[in-house]
């Protein structure tokens, strides 16, 4: 309890408040800069943006509700002793006349409200993108309510970047004469901003906001895909098809009985179908992937100092949560040297995951026993964890879940997803990880005093002198199916 405790006195907490065209939302977050986990998360559906076309100005009842959800963030804000507080407003505000009227009521709830340019609202969208996939390398592109972004990354950097007034809310009136029409539209507004520019077509895109990751919820319901994660959920362009029939297809019913779909991204969808296809079309798109991190992330993530954005996110989480629920002074890393022997030559994503598996080799230790396996898989598959793909999520699973004592026959059946090859070297980290837990008992110490490699077809286990008592049947049990996992003799050397 003392560790829990402590973990949690030196955590920072942060927020964003994100006055949209659809929707006024508060994001808390919790954790280390680089990886933060949000612990709050709230929108209303204002509409700030629905009125704009009509007179240009935000409706009256819509500026109210939005300002009585601002005032209600502010006060929860303080109250959650939120550190570091950024509001911003894009689109809806930006282009309101009464716009500089709803800014001033809103700064009496104590709120200082930054409004953003379409251009600054791009640029961020682009780096909450890199902030979650570093090595991204193609256009982010930001669907919003009154508006789209997009924003070229590459080498962890924005570089071009536009805004367009082609937000869910306007797209209706420019599909009344039709898709060709449409595109028409489109592909002439894109072209008066530069767009594509040189270098820019034959791009992936990563999708960025509610309406896209609503047209992913789709995909993942049609495909039946064996893990519906929507971060880093990748479709190529011949996707496009399914999804404009099916978002013509089905009623509006049945698109908001498909799980995690709210009525008004439902409501939507043929619009955002649309819209993506005519930008698969115009940049010559091979295939998008779908970034949970947006606009808040990359507020967050432009105010890192270098050192601290250069970190591994995915390293960064799987510490913070392997320290939080330790039993003892964690020591994940130490792990993950001590095994390291057994895996050269692996390939960099891989060894990373691996890391990953022995930070978080004892966060199921309070589980009831007969669940620990399935509670590992749950924290790999499902976690809250950046810069990983969908393979990545099944590897940590498959590693947790062996590292927890999960009977192999009863692992979800990911094969689709992962070559069994690297199914099979997963349960090794895992294998090896549990081996490194039985030995030490949970504690740092013996690691230092014993040492495990592969040497002429043995798996052989050393212990120096004045530990030797380390070893016991569990031990000898564990050592011996790691060796047969790894297709080798296991050999207990007492130095």
């Amino acid at each position: 309890m003392g560790l829990l405790r402590s973990s949690r006195q030196a955590v920072h907490r942060s927020a964003v408040i994100d006055i949209g065209s659809n929707s006024v939302r508060i994001v808390v977050y919790e954790g280390p800069a680089r990886a933060p986990a949000v612990i709050f998360n709230e929108k209303v559906a204002a509409g700030l943006g629905r009125g704009l076309s009509t007179d240009g100005r935000i409706a009256p009842a819509d500026a109210e509700r939005g300002l009585v959800a601002l005032r209600r963030y502010a006060l929860l804000a303080r109250h959650m002793e939120v550190k570091d507080l950024q509001c911003v407003a894009t689109a809806a505000v930006r282009d309101a006349e009464n716009g500089p009227a709803f800014i001033a009521a809103a700064a009496e709830a104590g709120l200082k409200i930054r409004l953003l340019s379409g251009a600054e609202e791009a640029e961020a969208a682009g780096y909450g993108v890199l902030s979650a996939i570093p090595d991204a390398r193609g256009i982010a592109v930001d669907l919003g309510g009154g508006s789209l972004e997009l924003a070229e990354v590459a080498d962890g950097q924005v570089g071009r970047r536009a805004s367009f007034p082609l937000g869910v809310l306007r797209l209706p009136a420019l599909r009344k004469d039709g898709e060709a029409a449409f595109e028409r539209a489109i592909r002439k507004m894109l072209r008066s901003a530069g767009w594509p520019g040189e270098g820019l077509t034959g791009l992936p895109l990563y999708l960025v906001g509610g309406s896209w990751r609503a047209l992913s919820r789709l995909d993942l319901e049609i495909t039946k895909d064996p893990l519906a994660v929507l971060d880093q959920h990748t479709f190529p362009r011949t996707a496009i098809r399914r999804l404009i029939r099916a978002s013509k297809r089905l009623t509006f019913e049945e698109l908001r009985a498909i799980p995690g779909m709210a009525s008004n991204r439902a409501a939507t969808l043929p619009d955002a179908a649309a819209l993506l296809a005519a930008l698969v079309n115009i940049l010559d798109v091979p295939e998008m992937t779908v970034s949970s991190s947006g606009l808040r992330e990359g507020l967050l993530y432009q105010s890192l100092d270098a050192a601290t954005r250069a970190q591994d996110p995915l390293i960064v989480a799987a510490e913070f949560e392997g320290r939080r629920l330790a039993r003892f002074a964690p020591h994940g890393r130490a792990i993950a040297d001590w095994i390291a022997p057994l895996f050269a030559g692996e390939a960099h994503a891989d060894s990373r995951v691996r890391l990953a598996a022995s930070l978080l080799s004892d966060v199921a230790w309070s589980a009831n026993p007969d669940f620990r396996a399935e509670r590992g898989t749950e924290i790999g598959l499902h976690g809250n964890w950046r810069s990983i793909d969908i393979p990545g999520r099944v590897l940590l699973a498959r590693a947790l879940y062996a590292g927890f004592g999960g009977a192999d026959s009863e692992f979800p059946a990911m094969g689709a997803l992962v070559s069994d090859e690297r199914l099979a070297r997963a349960r090794q980290w895992g294998l090896a990880i549990r081996l490194a837990q039985r030995l030490t008992g949970g504690v740092e110490a013996p690691l230092k005093a014993s040492g495990i490699a592969l040497v002429d077809g043995k798996l052989r286990l050393c212990l120096d002198a004045g530990w030797h008592h380390l070893a016991g049947e569990s031990v000898e049990r564990r050592l011996r199916i790691l060796a047969q996992a790894l297709d080798a003799k296991p050999e207990l050397v007492l130095l």
